[in-house]
């Protein structure tokens, strides 16, 4: 089966063409980066009209670079949600008027569920039952997966997500957007136990995150630093290691209890933060110690992208699922609600 996905739950448009039988075939990616950096984050209006722009030459330049043309296209996958409303609907709608034109049938996916089988399009893909931690912008998750659609929410962020956390700290220190990647450059420049932050709900039971806390000692110790006249870029260098090192730690601790909860030694990390390269070292580190294994995407598509869209809906279509021609789209949507292959 040849599946065209297209993703657009936030503000990068992304188009994929994968096959059930040979594999991913192209994918394409416009990041608007550029475009809400001026605001210091996503400004949902441009986001959508942008998607407008870019959807159909991407469509095309992923068709040509794959050498298909639309009759071969067996059907149409789309993010349905979460995410900006406007912006999903350009992909809904863009995706629902093809399947309607080409005559084949289309699926919206799971954003989530999207990044969690990325990995999946790995040479070394893992094998289910697995614990996933799902940390981004928007969510930070851990769920048990015992196979597609067989989700367990094990524990959540109760306030910012971590990514969320990265970019509001980032931004608190005058460090351009996106703020993770901004945080982990500095963070290679920083010196190691100049400053100590703690490590959120990890001196408790349990599986919940809690990272407006630490955004805020990552705030008053800029302001503090700043006040006694210290607002070097090597301070920031210092404070971004310290608030990388609590995120990646606090996650790491948070792994461990879950796998152990669950009985598992088969990890899988996803989603944007997933491709800071500290906390990557540091969960192969403690999946090294427990004997077990950890899997993730490679960077590209960590971040939002239409190969993982053209994958998770190929599984589902394969195993007969589609809608009908309704355009809709969900702002918010449990990834506990999705129904079992």
């Amino acid at each position: 089966m040849l599946v065209l996905g297209l993703e657009t739950s936030c503000d990068e448009t992304g188009v994929a063409l994968y096959d059930s039988e040979r594999g991913l075939l192209a994918d394409a990616l416009f990041s608007q980066i550029d475009l809400h950096r001026a605001y210091g984050g996503v400004v949902p209006e441009l986001a959508s009209r942008d998607h407008v722009k870019r959807m159909l030459p991407l469509i095309r330049q992923v068709l040509d670079e794959a050498g298909c043309v639309p009759t071969e296209i067996d059907a149409i996958a789309y993010t349905a949600g979460p995410g900006l409303v406007g912006a999903l609907l350009v992909g809904a709608s863009c995706a629902q008027a093809l399947a309607f034109a080409w005559g084949i049938p289309a699926l919206g996916v799971h954003h989530m569920e999207g990044h969690l089988l990325a990995p999946m399009l790995e040479k070394t893909p893992p094998q289910f039952p697995f614990v996933a931690l799902l940390v981004s912008g928007g969510h930070t998750q851990l769920v048990q997966v015992d196979g597609i659609g067989q989700y367990t929410l094990l524990g959540e962020s109760l306030d910012d997500a971590a990514g969320e956390a990265f970019d509001k700290t980032a931004k608190m220190m005058g460090l351009n957007y996106p703020g993770g990647p901004e945080i982990a450059r500095l963070a290679e420049k920083g010196v190691a136990g100049r400053y100590t932050f703690p490590r959120p709900m990890c001196d408790r039971p349990g599986l919940m995150f809690s990272f407006s806390g630490l955004k805020t000692s990552a705030l008053n110790t800029w302001q503090h630093s700043v006040s006694a006249g210290d607002d070097s870029e090597q301070a920031r260098c210092d404070i971004a290691l310290a608030f990388q090192q609590a995120v990646v730690e606090t996650l790491t601790i948070k792994c461990k209890r879950a796998l152990k909860q669950a009985g598992m030694k088969r990890l899988v990390i996803a989603g944007g933060v997933s491709a800071n390269k500290a906390l990557r070292a540091s969960l192969e580190k403690m999946l090294g110690d427990m004997k077990g294994d950890v899997f993730y995407a490679r960077p590209e598509f960590c971040t939002d992208n239409g190969a993982m869209i053209a994958y998770a809906g190929c599984q589902r279509l394969q195993a007969g699922q589609h809608e009908s021609l309704a355009i809709s789209v969900q702002a918010r949507w449990p990834m506990e609600q999705l129904s079992p292959l």
